[in-house]
């Protein structure tokens, strides 16, 4: 029973490992080229909008995509800015509130083969923007702009 349960695992981890590997290519293509910078710049007239430090940007984008990612940029803010700080708040907040959307869904449907994902997609991008923005209004409201 536990051999069966064992190599049906590894199966599903051999059938994943595609998605997986593209979305971290895509992810270091995106960073590496230059791409997230060019957004961050294109987006920050709405992020002084919602009163989010454009640093912040890079987070809100990665995370719905990739943990280690978000995790490497919420390191390096908290490094620059410190972890005291509104925007190391800020993107602290946004790790703990937020979920790896794109990940989960290409990790749970690949590893049953789901093709069509409905709702799910749009459900998650909702939720991500959701606790972004709450996570803005929480951090500013209790520790305040600086």
């Amino acid at each position: 029973m536990f051999v069966e349960g064992a190599k049906e695992g590894f199966n599903v981890g051999v059938r994943i490992i595609p998605y997986l590997v593209a979305m971290l290519v895509a992810i270091g293509i995106f960073r590496a080229g230059g791409a997230m910078e060019i957004l961050a710049s294109i987006l920050s007239p709405v992020t002084r909008l919602i009163a989010m430090p454009a640093e912040a940007l890079p987070m809100a984008i990665i995370r719905p995509l990739s943990g280690s990612g978000a995790l490497g940029v919420m390191s390096e803010i908290i490094k620059s800015h410190g972890p005291d700080s509104l925007l190391g708040r800020m993107v602290s907040v946004m790790m703990g509130s937020s979920e790896t959307t794109f990940y989960v869904l290409a990790l749970y449907f690949g590893s049953v083969g789901v093709t069509k994902t409905r709702q799910a997609v749009p459900a998650g991008i909702v939720a991500d923007i959701v606790a972004l923005l709450a996570s803005v209004w929480i951090v500013n409201l209790v520790f305040g702009r600086a």
